[in-house]
């Protein structure tokens, strides 16, 4: 009988495979802790991947308004372009026009003189 295990030793030993057990339900109940239900995962999938779409919309939103922005600016270019370009004509018959009508002044002045 050398190799049973007497009365205290297995007490020993079913008191360090109690502990075993304890340590490894604690571990399992650690890791279930940490384990999230479906239903709160795909409600959050859900939250995630709505919030990505309205991102994305948003995105979308801003690039078109800067689009028109650049559009607009562009266009208002244009236009402050075509203005000058119409003030600059306006300037040179303003100028022209009295200095024509000068010259004629003169060649008359000078053709009364003549023909008398």
């Amino acid at each position: 009988m050398p190799d049973e295990l007497s009365v205290g030793e297995l007490g020993r030993a079913v008191a360090a495979l109690r502990q075993e057990v304890q340590a490894m339900g604690q571990g399992i109940n650690a890791r279930l802790d940490k384990v999230v239900s479906t239903e709160v995962y795909a409600l959050q999938s859900a939250y995630t991947d709505q919030r990505i779409n309205q991102l994305a919309q948003e995105l979308q939103k801003a690039k078109d308004a800067n689009e028109a922005l650049e559009n607009a600016f562009e266009q208002y270019q244009r236009d402050e372009r075509d203005r000058r370009e119409r003030e600059r004509q306006a300037r040179l018959y303003q100028m022209i026009v009295p200095v024509l009508m000068g010259l004629l002044c003169a060649a008359i002045a000078v053709w009364a003189v003549v023909a008398k």
